[in-house]
């Protein structure tokens, strides 16, 4: 059987990905899991205002910060061991890179479930991570009309 101690949760912000912290708090505690958090900042196609190039690469990471810190803090309030990273680059590459580098057993993400031209137009990263993943992937389908994970509903508003 196999032994689940580091997960790797990636969120962009959504509480459709915020979902899967749900079923992790229920067994990270007993289990003596730590849960990674991970944000990826995608590059962005910087604006030009008055003649110069805006791309606050470090007001993007203020803010991804305030967002994975709350969240972190719940977690660790119900006894879960925690540590949450910001990186940069394509989400799936970037996913991929830091459950290699963080010696993760398992990448837990939820799927906005897009299908057909949404898909095609934004691509997957669900399916780019499932496709090309060293470690399992726990991977849920949240819908719209269920409640926001417990961790999300305790942090600050942005």
């Amino acid at each position: 059987m196999p032994s689940y101690r580091r997960v790797l949760v990636a969120l962009d912000g959504s509480t459709a990905c915020e979902a899967v912290l749900r079923f992790l708090m229920d067994i990270a505690g007993p289990l003596d899991m730590t849960v990674m958090l991970l944000h990826v900042l995608e590059p962005i196609t910087p604006s030009v205002i008055d003649g110069t190039v805006v791309d606050d690469v470090e007001a993007r990471r203020q803010e991804a910060e305030e967002y994975l810190a709350p969240i972190s803090a719940a977690l660790r309030s119900q006894d879960v061991n925690t540590a949450w990273a910001i990186r940069r680059g394509r989400p799936a590459d970037e996913i991929l890179a830091a459950a290699q580098e963080g010696g993760v057993d398992l990448i837990a993400m939820a799927t906005h479930g897009r299908t057909g031209l949404g898909r095609l137009l934004f691509g997957s990263v669900a399916e780019a991570v499932l496709r090309r993943a060293p470690v399992p992937v726990f991977m849920i389908r949240e819908p719209h009309t269920v409640e926001a994970a417990p961790a999300a509903r305790e942090r600050s508003v942005r």
